[in-house]
């Protein structure tokens, strides 16, 4: 069988049409064994100084987060890229949603990189400007999209963003969905949550008292989202067909396999995993929280984490009191998160110093408009 022209490229290097995100970079990386190599990190990040802030997600590799200005879950990250007036540059050692959020809330004189044009996010990918448009026709034309708030988690297209802040509705993160869920809840009767079902119906259900039955699934690749008209004009909250591919991994056998295992763990997992997971877990919160429980429990205590593979390690190697390990015996840390590298980040920082811009991230107006206003609602949220 012939290999398809994706498996020939390097990463970071060439580019497949075909691809997701694409994967241009142009001028040569630095080879990730170079001895040198975190010298020279380490040099190109003083001599850019304050001209340049790095925000690094929790997700990403050591090597990286070592040389992070600022690192958080993407809420965090957004409120940090809003307020950062003084860099002319937002290396952003994320996911192209990220960088694209950074960019609309940054000033025109401000330039946001993204080390590694590959960085997608699948999830985000599961929702396009065109489906969510078919979707919003359906609903208009069954007369709901009138009392209908439209509420995108942050891991989705500046597209999505801004459809949803041209419709009067908000984004949130894993930290904020409740929050956002309830506020949409005041301005109409019913939400549609885009594109992590599991968010949006743990979201509904277990923070928000809504039934199971209250929430439909609409599929974007049938018919009217796979439902009858009833069932959508009846939904209290209709749910886009997406998932995490790493926390939608997680699975009930996953908890019982563990707590057989361990003695007295404790299972600590993302609200992105399935909703039995999370019915099952001890704890549920979102990427800070989890951190923040780790840093808080007793020497001692035994935890199963549900979660992306570099957290998970890294919280094993900083409390090395407590026995921390990854919830399923198969390891997975988020593919496209996990592109960028020390080699990258070199490559971008040297450039900059070069007087060449690399991999910039920008958003049309039109775009950015509406998405900014969806963006700052959230940052507004109680």
């Amino acid at each position: 069988m012939p290999m398809a022209l994706s498996d020939l490229l390097l990463l970071g290097q060439g580019k497949d049409l075909a691809s997701e995100r694409g994967v241009s970079c142009t001028g040569e990386l630095p080879h990730p064994s170079e001895p040198g190599l975190i010298e020279r990190a380490r040099v190109a990040r003083a001599a850019l100084g304050e001209r340049a802030l790095v925000l690094g997600h929790h997700y990403q590799r050591d090597e990286v987060i070592a040389f992070a200005d600022i690192t958080g879950d993407s809420f965090k990250l957004a409120q940090a890229a809003a307020v950062a007036t003084q860099a002319e540059y937002i290396i952003f050692c994320g996911v192209h949603f990220m960088a694209e959020s950074a960019d609309i809330l940054t000033s025109s004189a401000q330039k946001v990189i993204l080390p590694d044009l590959a960085a997608g996010c699948s999830m985000a990918d599961m929702a396009t400007a065109s489906q969510v448009d078919e979707c919003w026709k359906v609903l208009q034309e069954f007369g709901v999209a009138s009392h209908t708030i439209p509420v995108t988690y942050m891991n989705s297209s500046a597209a999505i963003k801004s459809f949803t802040g041209e419709n009067g509705g908000t984004v949130c993160t894993s930290s904020n969905a409740q929050r956002a869920m309830a506020w949409a809840f005041e301005q109409g009767e019913k939400v549609l949550f885009l594109p992590d079902q599991h968010l949006g119906r743990n979201t509904a259900v277990l923070s928000l008292g809504l039934s199971r039955e209250d929430c439909v699934l609409w599929n974007p690749w049938k018919p009217q989202g796979g439902l009858t008209r009833e069932e959508i004009i009846n939904a209290k909250v209709i749910l886009w067909r997406g998932h995490c591919s790493v926390h939608g991994r997680f699975t009930v056998d996953s908890v019982n396999e563990v707590r057989s295992r361990i003695p007295n763990v404790q299972v600590l997992v993302h609200p992105e995993c399935q909703y039995e997971v999370v019915s099952s877990a001890d704890v549920v919160g979102s990427t800070e929280m989890i951190i923040k429980t780790i840093e808080a429990a007793p020497s001692g205590s035994s935890w199963a984490i549900g979660t992306e593979l570099n957290l998970v390690q890294r919280l094993a190697k900083t409390h090395t009191d407590k026995q921390i390990v990854f919830l399923d015996k198969d390891v997975c840390y988020c593919s496209t998160m996990n592109r960028i590298d020390l080699p990258h980040l070199v490559w971008v920082m040297e450039s900059l110093l070069a007087n060449h811009l690399v991999n910039q991230i920008r958003v049309d107006d039109k775009t950015a408009i509406y998405s900014k206003l969806a963006l700052e609602r959230m940052l507004a949220l109680p």
